[in-house]
């Protein structure tokens, strides 16, 4: 607020040659401030805890083995990176419209088509990948055994559209208890687990200690290469980090909340992610471990505890929704920034009495939607396929914010704004690794073959749509933005 009030006094002209007014984001009008401070906080909890770890570890644990808590530790520092950057962008000017708006300030129109777009894919495949996870969890239970999968997807699906649709105020009340209930059966599955391997209790028959480590191929059972394989899926296990920069522009004060949440990412991801994997390892052997269950649901179950895998599958259940939940939410306002930008469809950009972009939300439903298709024709592959597309969305997504950071930075040395006091630590440099380090996880997908291969090979038909569709919005985007200036 204070940067705008000051930009907007006449310049003399003796003045430093600053922007003459900093951006303002047609997207950012509308909203109202109801998410507090407890909510971003757990909204960056949430963010950091969701369907990667809850449902994916398993099955990357058996193919990687122990060594899998070095994937998550290594993208875990990048995610925090993006996320920082991120926050250095929001303290500057908060956004709905987050780093699509900054790449408009940063990079122009074509800039801010690209980076809502890419953001879309992440988000839209990340639904299928939701409503599939949720619809495997439901199977756990003998009463839906029978129910094809696709139908618990759909139902999935309207439940949490229904919710989002009411007003942020909801969003932000059901995140904040999704959030609770993942924190605290992570809690809880932490404590049994040190309990478990104080007491040397039998899981499964076996006893957990370091030598289901030791005794079943080391940390690295296959070697090396089958984890950095799996960093592509690591990297997705993080892909709502920035879902706290996006919700930064419907509260009140983000200059006092931000820092706060983004500075404890990196200890939750260290205790939550690490740890987790850590424990799950000792527990028992990587072996017993699948892509079809929990990892966290087959502790459970061996220990043979009447009903504690029904609550850990309910709680993964609960993490499933709420990845939903956070993606229908974050695109519905990244939408209606494009969309007020002439770049998205017009619809994406109308609102409710309650202030919510239904028309985006509703658009990445029918994505969503798709996925129940997908599963009703492939559901055991729906998952991985959607997941690996989901990946390029996030890679995508996470290189532009860090673009958006560099420009950020250089603009910043040239005297042209003010960083803030909370930023990104040795920029420029960690821009530039961390670009480096989302080019590798490309050239790792593309060495994993199969639907990595595939998904890296669809590159050049991503690019294409994306050009394609820069060609037909173009004309609109310039209109748009001389009716703006007018």
């Amino acid at each position: 607020m204070t940067d705008r009030v000051i930009a907007a006094e006449p310049l003399s002209a003796t003045a430093a040659k600053p922007a003459a007014a900093p951006h303002v984001d047609a997207g950012d009008a509308g909203y109202r401030k109801d998410l507090k401070s407890r909510h971003i906080n757990m909204i960056a909890i949430g963010g950091a805890i969701g369907t990667g770890l809850f449902l994916g570890a398993g099955g990357r644990m058996s193919q990687a083995g122990p060594s899998l808590f070095i994937a998550y530790a290594v993208c875990g520092v990048f995610a925090f990176f993006v996320v920082r950057a991120l926050g250095e962008l929001v303290l500057y000017r908060p956004s709905s419209g987050a780093f699509v708006s900054y790449a408009r300030e940063f990079m122009g129109e074509k800039g801010a088509y690209t980076a809502g777009w890419l953001y879309f894919l992440n988000w839209s495949t990340t639904a299928v990948a939701d409503i599939t996870a949720a619809a495997t969890y439901a199977h756990f239970w003998s009463m839906f055994s029978d129910v094809p999968q696709w139908i618990l997807a759909l139902i999935a699906l309207a439940v949490v559209l229904a919710a989002n649709l009411i007003s942020v105020k909801y969003f932000g009340e059901m995140e904040f208890w999704f959030a609770i209930i993942k924190v605290a059966a992570l809690v809880a599955f932490m404590l049994v687990g040190i309990f478990l391997i104080v007491t040397s209790h039998d899981v499964g028959g076996h006893t957990p200690g370091l030598a289901n480590i030791t005794d079943n191929g080391g940390i690295f059972p296959n070697g090396m290469m089958p984890m950095l394989l799996l960093i592509q899926g690591v990297v997705f296990a993080y892909a709502s980090v920035e879902l706290c920069g996006v919700a930064a522009g419907e509260t009140e004060n983000p200059e006092k909340i931000m820092p706060k949440a983004i500075n404890s990412i990196m200890w939750r991801v260290g205790l939550f992610y690490v740890g987790s994997v850590v424990l799950l390892a000792l527990l028992l052997p990587y072996t017993a471990y699948s892509g079809d269950q929990s990892p966290f649901v087959t502790v459970f179950d061996k220990l043979g505890i009447p009903g504690a895998a029904g609550v850990m599958n309910l709680v993964v259940l609960t993490a499933a929704l709420s990845s939903l939940n956070s993606g229908l939410y974050s695109t519905g306002r990244i939408l209606r920034s494009m969309s007020l930008a002439g770049s998205a469809p017009k619809f994406t950009g109308v609102m409710n009495k309650g202030g919510v972009p239904y028309g985006g939300i509703l658009l990445t439903a029918a994505f969503g939607v798709l996925g129940v298709g997908l599963n009703y024709v492939m559901p055991g592959e729906a998952f991985e396929l959607v997941l690996n597309f989901a990946s390029i969305g996030i890679i995508g997504t996470w290189a532009m914010i860090m673009i958006c950071s560099l420009l950020f930075w250089r603009s910043a040395e040239q005297g042209k704004l003010t960083r803030p006091g909370y930023n990104l630590p040795w920029a420029p440099y960690t821009q530039i690794v961390t670009i480096g380090f989302l080019a590798s996880v490309l050239v790792l997908m593309w060495m994993d073959g199969g639907i990595s291969r595939t998904t890296v090979n669809c590159l050049p038909l991503i690019a294409a749509a994306l050009t394609g569709g820069w060609f037909l919005v173009r004309r609109r985007v310039r209109a748009t933005a001389g009716t703006h200036q007018d």
